[in-house]
C-alpha cells in the first residue's frame, strides 16, 4: 500500500497543529505558547497565524496579544452539524419531548473521549439546564456519556475513560467497578441516568440512537433540576425517551423521507 504521507503538505500540517492548540480550557493562546506546544519557531507560528487570520480561521483576542479560533471555523462546524441526518431525524422528536415535559432536550455524539452536544431544545422554564451546541462534557458522569460507554467493550471503556475517574460532585462515580455495574444496568434497561454526578442539583436521563448495525451513533438526553426530576417523573421521561430514540433509530436506517413524530 502506498505511503499516503508523500502527499502531505508541510505548511498545512503546521497550520493544523496550530489550530489544535486551542480548546475549551485554552480558548486564547499567545504566539510563544503556541510555538512551544506545536514545536515550531515563533516566527513561523506568527506567519501562519496571520495567514489564518486573513481567511477568518483565527482572530485576535481582546488587546491583540493572543489569538483564538475565528468565525470561519464556526461557520464550517455548524454547516457539518446541519448536514447530519441524525440531527434532522431527531429534531422533531426533541421538539415534542421538550413540549411534553418542558425540560431541556439535547442531542450528543461521541468524539474522542468526550461527549459533544450537536443540538439543543431549551426548556421554557426560567430555571432550566442550559447548554449549547459545541459544548463538551465527560462520559463517566453524564447520562448521555454513560449510555455511549455502556455499549463499548470493557477494554474500550478503559481506554476511553482511563484508570482515574475524575470527581465532579460528591455523587460522581470514581470506582471503575461501580461504573461497570452501572453500565450493565443501562444495557439491561435501555437508558442511563445521571443523579447529580456531573453538576450538583441536576438529574438527567438519556437513551441511545443506533445505526443499522446496532452501534450507538448519538444519544438524546433530558436534564432538569432535581426538584422537577423526581423518581416517578424520571421513569416517565425515560419510557417516552426510549420509545422516541427507538423510532429515530428505525427512521435513520430507512431511506430518507418525511415522517410523522410519534411523541404525544
Amino acid at each position: 500500500m502506498k505511503d499516503t504521507t508523500v502527499y502531505n503538505v508541510r505548511v498545512i500540517e503546521r497550520a493544523m497543529h496550530i489550530l489544535a492548540c486551542f480548546d475549551d480550557e485554552h480558548p486564547e493562546r499567545g504566539i510563544s505558547e503556541i510555538a512551544q506546544l506545536a514545536g515550531l519557531p515563533a516566527s513561523t507560528v506568527l506567519r501562519i497565524l496571520v495567514t489564518l487570520q486573513q481567511a477568518g480561521y483565527v482572530e485576535r483576542g481582546v488587546g491583540g496579544e493572543k489569538f483564538r479560533l475565528g468565525p470561519r471555523l464556526m461557520e464550517m462546524g455548524l454547516g457539518i452539524l446541519r448536514r447530519l441526518r441524525v440531527r434532522r431525524e431527531a429534531k422533531p422528536f426533541m421538539v415534542a419531548l421538550e413540549r411534553r415535559f418542558e425540560e431541556t432536550c439535547d442531542l450528543s455524539v461521541f468524539i474522542g473521549s468526550e461527549l459533544l452536544c450537536i443540538d439543543v431544545m431549551q426548556s421554557r422554564h426560567a430555571l432550566r439546564i442550559a447548554t449549547t451546541p459545541g459544548y463538551r462534557s465527560p462520559l463517566h458522569c453524564t447520562a448521555s456519556g454513560k449510555v455511549f460507554l455502556a455499549y463499548l467493550s470493557p477494554e474500550q471503556v478503559a481506554s476511553v475513560v482511563g484508570a482515574a475517574l475524575q470527581r465532579y460532585t460528591e455523587k460522581t462515580i470514581t470506582a471503575p467497578e461501580r461504573l461497570a455495574a452501572q453500565l450493565a444496568e443501562i444495557r439491561a434497561c435501555g437508558y442511563g441516568i445521571d443523579d447529580e454526578e456531573f453538576r450538583p442539583g441536576v438529574r438527567a436521563v438519556a437513551a441511545p440512537i443506533r445505526d443499522s448495525d446496532g452501534t450507538v451513533v448519538a444519544v438524546i438526553g433530558v436534564p432538569g433540576p432535581v426538584e422537577r426530576m423526581g423518581g416517578e417523573r424520571t421513569q416517565e421521561i425515560a419510557a417516552v425517551l426510549v420509545e422516541a430514540t427507538s423510532d429515530i433509530s428505525r427512521r435513520l436506517n430507512e431511506p430518507a423521507e418525511g415522517h410523522a413524530c410519534s411523541v404525544a
